[in-house]
Protein backbone atom coordinates (compact mmCIF):
# COMPACT_ATOMS: atom_id res chain seq x y z
CA UNK A 1 0.00 0.00 0.00
CA UNK A 2 2.84 2.42 0.84
CA UNK A 3 4.45 1.86 -2.57
CA UNK A 4 1.17 2.35 -4.44
CA UNK A 5 0.38 5.62 -2.67
CA UNK A 6 3.93 6.88 -3.11
CA UNK A 7 3.84 6.17 -6.86
CA UNK A 8 0.44 7.83 -7.32
CA UNK A 9 1.30 11.10 -5.61
CA UNK A 10 4.71 11.32 -7.30
CA UNK A 11 3.58 10.73 -10.85
CA UNK A 12 -0.16 11.47 -11.15
CA UNK A 13 -1.00 15.21 -11.41
CA UNK A 14 -2.67 16.58 -8.29
CA UNK A 15 -5.74 17.85 -10.18
CA UNK A 16 -6.61 14.27 -11.22
CA UNK A 17 -5.98 12.78 -7.78
CA UNK A 18 -8.32 15.36 -6.27
CA UNK A 19 -11.15 14.18 -8.53
CA UNK A 20 -10.90 10.40 -8.11
CA UNK A 21 -8.53 9.59 -5.24
CA UNK A 22 -11.14 9.30 -2.54
CA UNK A 23 -13.23 6.55 -4.07
CA UNK A 24 -10.54 3.88 -4.08
CA UNK A 25 -9.24 4.78 -0.64
CA UNK A 26 -12.68 4.49 0.94
CA UNK A 27 -13.07 1.01 -0.55
CA UNK A 28 -9.68 -0.11 0.78
CA UNK A 29 -10.40 1.34 4.23
CA UNK A 30 -13.68 -0.55 4.47
CA UNK A 31 -11.82 -3.85 4.40
CA UNK A 32 -8.37 -3.16 5.83
CA UNK A 33 -8.61 -0.19 8.20
CA UNK A 34 -11.79 -0.90 10.14
CA UNK A 35 -11.38 0.01 13.82
CA UNK A 36 -11.56 2.82 16.36
CA UNK A 37 -8.00 3.58 17.48
CA UNK A 38 -7.88 6.89 15.58
CA UNK A 39 -10.56 9.40 14.65
CA UNK A 40 -10.45 12.17 12.07
CA UNK A 41 -11.74 15.39 13.70
CA UNK A 42 -12.67 16.76 10.27
CA UNK A 43 -15.06 14.01 9.10
CA UNK A 44 -15.38 12.14 12.45
CA UNK A 45 -14.71 8.71 10.88
CA UNK A 46 -12.69 6.22 12.94
CA UNK A 47 -10.16 3.57 11.86
CA UNK A 48 -7.61 1.21 13.35
CA UNK A 49 -5.03 3.64 11.92
CA UNK A 50 -4.77 6.26 9.23
CA UNK A 51 -3.21 5.29 5.91
CA UNK A 52 0.44 5.93 4.96
CA UNK A 53 1.19 8.97 2.82
CA UNK A 54 4.30 10.48 1.23
CA UNK A 55 6.16 10.69 -2.06
CA UNK A 56 9.44 8.96 -1.22
CA UNK A 57 9.24 7.66 2.35
CA UNK A 58 5.52 7.46 3.16
CA UNK A 59 4.62 8.51 6.69
CA UNK A 60 2.61 5.97 8.66
CA UNK A 61 -0.75 6.94 10.19
CA UNK A 62 -1.11 10.05 8.00
CA UNK A 63 -4.05 10.00 5.56
CA UNK A 64 -7.73 9.74 6.46
CA UNK A 65 -9.22 7.45 3.79
CA UNK A 66 -12.65 9.02 4.13
CA UNK A 67 -12.05 12.77 3.73
CA UNK A 68 -8.35 12.69 2.67
CA UNK A 69 -7.18 14.85 5.58
CA UNK A 70 -3.51 14.71 6.53
CA UNK A 71 -1.85 15.55 9.84
CA UNK A 72 -1.65 19.25 8.98
CA UNK A 73 -5.33 19.43 8.02
CA UNK A 74 -6.45 17.84 11.27
CA UNK A 75 -4.17 20.19 13.21
CA UNK A 76 -5.57 23.26 11.41
CA UNK A 77 -9.15 22.08 11.99
CA UNK A 78 -8.61 21.72 15.72
CA UNK A 79 -6.67 24.98 15.94
CA UNK A 80 -9.40 26.95 14.18
CA UNK A 81 -11.94 25.43 16.55
CA UNK A 82 -10.04 26.10 19.75
CA UNK A 83 -7.96 29.24 19.12
CA UNK A 84 -10.07 31.35 16.71
CA UNK A 85 -13.67 32.41 16.02
CA UNK A 86 -13.59 30.64 12.65
CA UNK A 87 -16.43 28.24 13.49
CA UNK A 88 -18.42 30.61 15.68
CA UNK A 89 -19.09 33.38 13.15
CA UNK A 90 -19.85 33.61 9.44
CA UNK A 91 -16.60 34.99 8.05
CA UNK A 92 -15.45 36.13 4.65
CA UNK A 93 -12.86 33.45 3.84
CA UNK A 94 -10.44 33.00 0.93
CA UNK A 95 -9.20 29.42 0.61
CA UNK A 96 -6.25 29.13 -1.78
CA UNK A 97 -5.60 25.67 -3.27
CA UNK A 98 -8.58 24.26 -1.34
CA UNK A 99 -8.24 20.82 0.22
CA UNK A 100 -11.04 18.37 -0.52
CA UNK A 101 -11.49 17.55 3.17
CA UNK A 102 -12.44 21.15 3.96
CA UNK A 103 -14.51 22.48 1.07
CA UNK A 104 -18.06 21.24 1.72
CA UNK A 105 -17.70 21.60 5.48
CA UNK A 106 -16.54 25.22 5.27
CA UNK A 107 -19.14 26.08 2.64
CA UNK A 108 -21.80 24.88 5.06
CA UNK A 109 -20.50 27.24 7.75
CA UNK A 110 -19.64 30.36 5.75
CA UNK A 111 -21.90 30.01 2.71
CA UNK A 112 -21.26 32.39 -0.18
CA UNK A 113 -18.64 34.18 1.90
CA UNK A 114 -16.36 31.16 1.50
CA UNK A 115 -14.35 31.58 -1.72
CA UNK A 116 -12.07 28.85 -3.08
CA UNK A 117 -9.35 29.82 -5.56
CA UNK A 118 -6.52 28.14 -7.41
CA UNK A 119 -4.56 28.48 -10.63
CA UNK A 120 -5.61 25.02 -11.86
CA UNK A 121 -7.52 22.98 -9.27
CA UNK A 122 -10.90 21.70 -10.52
CA UNK A 123 -12.20 22.04 -6.96
CA UNK A 124 -11.85 25.84 -6.85
CA UNK A 125 -14.56 28.36 -7.71
CA UNK A 126 -12.14 31.06 -8.90
CA UNK A 127 -9.17 30.62 -11.21
CA UNK A 128 -6.48 32.81 -9.72
CA UNK A 129 -2.76 33.54 -9.73
CA UNK A 130 -1.74 34.08 -6.11
CA UNK A 131 0.72 36.78 -7.25
CA UNK A 132 -2.26 38.90 -8.39
CA UNK A 133 -5.27 38.09 -6.20
CA UNK A 134 -8.37 39.46 -7.99
CA UNK A 135 -10.08 40.94 -4.93
CA UNK A 136 -10.05 44.42 -3.46
CA UNK A 137 -8.05 45.34 -0.37
CA UNK A 138 -9.51 44.61 3.07
CA UNK A 139 -11.99 41.98 1.82
CA UNK A 140 -11.36 38.83 3.87
CA UNK A 141 -11.49 37.98 7.57
CA UNK A 142 -9.36 34.86 7.03
CA UNK A 143 -7.18 33.30 4.36
CA UNK A 144 -6.22 29.62 4.27
CA UNK A 145 -3.12 28.91 2.19
CA UNK A 146 -1.44 25.62 3.05
CA UNK A 147 1.52 24.01 1.28
CA UNK A 148 1.26 26.49 -1.59
CA UNK A 149 4.06 28.99 -1.10
CA UNK A 150 6.81 26.45 -1.78
CA UNK A 151 5.42 26.13 -5.33
CA UNK A 152 5.11 29.78 -6.36
CA UNK A 153 7.56 32.04 -8.17
CA UNK A 154 7.67 34.79 -5.52
CA UNK A 155 6.39 33.85 -2.07
CA UNK A 156 6.95 37.35 -0.66
CA UNK A 157 4.74 38.87 -3.35
CA UNK A 158 2.14 36.15 -2.78
CA UNK A 159 2.05 36.84 0.96
CA UNK A 160 1.94 40.59 0.27
CA UNK A 161 -1.20 39.98 -1.79
CA UNK A 162 -2.68 37.96 1.07
CA UNK A 163 -1.86 40.85 3.40
CA UNK A 164 -3.55 43.29 1.00
CA UNK A 165 -6.86 41.41 0.77
CA UNK A 166 -7.09 40.72 4.51
CA UNK A 167 -9.13 43.05 6.65
CA UNK A 168 -7.28 44.78 9.50
CA UNK A 169 -7.22 42.22 12.30
CA UNK A 170 -7.73 39.37 9.85
CA UNK A 171 -5.50 36.33 9.83
CA UNK A 172 -4.00 33.83 7.41
CA UNK A 173 -2.95 30.24 8.08
CA UNK A 174 0.23 29.77 6.03
CA UNK A 175 1.66 26.28 6.48
CA UNK A 176 4.70 25.24 4.42
CA UNK A 177 6.75 22.03 4.45
CA UNK A 178 10.08 21.79 6.27
CA UNK A 179 12.61 19.13 5.32
CA UNK A 180 15.49 18.06 7.54
CA UNK A 181 18.07 19.34 7.87
CA UNK A 182 16.21 22.65 8.04
CA UNK A 183 18.51 25.45 6.83
CA UNK A 184 18.83 28.72 8.72
CA UNK A 185 17.95 30.65 5.56
CA UNK A 186 15.41 29.59 2.94
CA UNK A 187 17.21 28.11 -0.08
CA UNK A 188 16.28 28.85 -3.69
CA UNK A 189 18.09 27.96 -6.93
CA UNK A 190 16.25 28.31 -10.24
CA UNK A 191 19.16 26.76 -12.15
CA UNK A 192 18.20 23.31 -10.82
CA UNK A 193 15.83 22.02 -13.49
CA UNK A 194 16.19 18.23 -13.46
CA UNK A 195 13.05 16.82 -11.75
CA UNK A 196 14.91 14.16 -9.75
CA UNK A 197 17.53 16.68 -8.61
CA UNK A 198 14.81 19.13 -7.61
CA UNK A 199 13.13 16.36 -5.63
CA UNK A 200 16.43 15.68 -3.87
CA UNK A 201 17.17 19.32 -3.08
CA UNK A 202 13.69 20.74 -2.39
CA UNK A 203 11.75 17.67 -1.25
CA UNK A 204 9.49 17.58 -4.35
CA UNK A 205 10.20 18.18 -8.01
CA UNK A 206 7.51 20.89 -8.16
CA UNK A 207 8.93 22.89 -5.24
CA UNK A 208 11.00 26.01 -5.93
CA UNK A 209 12.43 26.61 -2.45
CA UNK A 210 13.38 24.80 0.74
CA UNK A 211 12.14 26.77 3.71
CA UNK A 212 14.41 27.57 6.60
CA UNK A 213 14.16 28.97 10.11
CA UNK A 214 13.75 32.44 8.58
CA UNK A 215 10.21 31.70 7.38
CA UNK A 216 8.56 34.01 9.96
CA UNK A 217 10.84 36.84 8.78
CA UNK A 218 9.66 36.23 5.20
CA UNK A 219 6.07 36.57 6.41
CA UNK A 220 6.98 39.85 8.10
CA UNK A 221 8.63 41.15 4.91
CA UNK A 222 5.17 40.81 3.33
CA UNK A 223 3.65 42.99 6.07
CA UNK A 224 2.13 40.25 8.21
CA UNK A 225 2.69 39.85 11.93
CA UNK A 226 4.10 36.32 12.16
CA UNK A 227 2.85 34.07 14.95
CA UNK A 228 4.46 30.69 15.57
CA UNK A 229 1.96 28.64 17.55
CA UNK A 230 2.93 25.35 19.21
CA UNK A 231 -0.71 24.53 19.84
CA UNK A 232 -0.18 20.82 19.12
CA UNK A 233 2.33 20.52 21.97
CA UNK A 234 -0.29 21.79 24.43
CA UNK A 235 -2.59 18.89 23.62
CA UNK A 236 -2.46 15.72 25.74
CA UNK A 237 -0.51 12.85 24.21
CA UNK A 238 -3.66 10.73 23.99
CA UNK A 239 -5.35 13.49 21.97
CA UNK A 240 -2.45 13.63 19.52
CA UNK A 241 -2.59 9.86 19.10
CA UNK A 242 -6.35 9.81 18.65
CA UNK A 243 -6.27 12.44 15.90
CA UNK A 244 -3.01 11.41 14.26
CA UNK A 245 -1.14 14.64 14.99
CA UNK A 246 2.61 15.22 14.99
CA UNK A 247 4.16 16.65 18.16
CA UNK A 248 6.38 19.60 17.40
CA UNK A 249 4.59 20.75 14.24
CA UNK A 250 4.46 24.52 14.39
CA UNK A 251 1.39 26.33 13.11
CA UNK A 252 2.14 29.59 11.28
CA UNK A 253 -0.42 32.38 11.39
CA UNK A 254 -0.01 35.79 9.80
CA UNK A 255 -2.08 38.68 11.16
CA UNK A 256 -2.79 42.02 9.49
CA UNK A 257 -2.33 44.59 12.23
Amino acid sequence: MKKIISWLIRFVPRKYLQRVGGFGLKAVATFFYRGSAVTCPVCEYSYRSFMPYGRINPRPNALCPNCLSLERHRLIWLYLHERTNFFQSKLHVLHIAPEACFIKRLEKIHGDYYITADIESPLAKVKMDIHEIPFTANTFDAVLCNHVLEHVRDDIQAMSEIYRVLKPGGFAILQVPFFNPIPEVTFEDNTITDPREREKVFGQDDHVRKYGHDYPKRMERAGLKAIEDNFVNDLPEETRKKFGLVKGETLYKGVKV
